[in-house]
């Protein structure tokens, strides 16, 4: 009885898969990646600055190794 209830109320639910679909799949000049919207926008703007900082971050470590390794030499 218990699997009854949850088909149920899973055959009630929409399938939004082919309104993604167009969204996605619209040719209006967006790379695919914010195509979603505000949230895609943010959510690439910040995945970017963080790897940005993160690369330099390194950079910056391994410069410093790299010039107290030539000084104690």
């Amino acid at each position: 009885q218990r699997h009854q209830a949850f088909s149920s109320s899973a055959r009630q639910l929409k399938n939004k898969v082919p309104e993604s679909q167009k969204i996605f799949q619209a040719d209006n000049g967006l790379p695919v990646h914010i195509k979603g919207g505000t949230g895609d926008v943010l959510l690439y703007r910040a995945t970017m600055t963080l790897t940005i900082a993160g690369e330099e971050r390194c950079s910056r470590c391994i410069s410093t190794v790299q010039e107290d390794k030539a000084r104690n030499t």
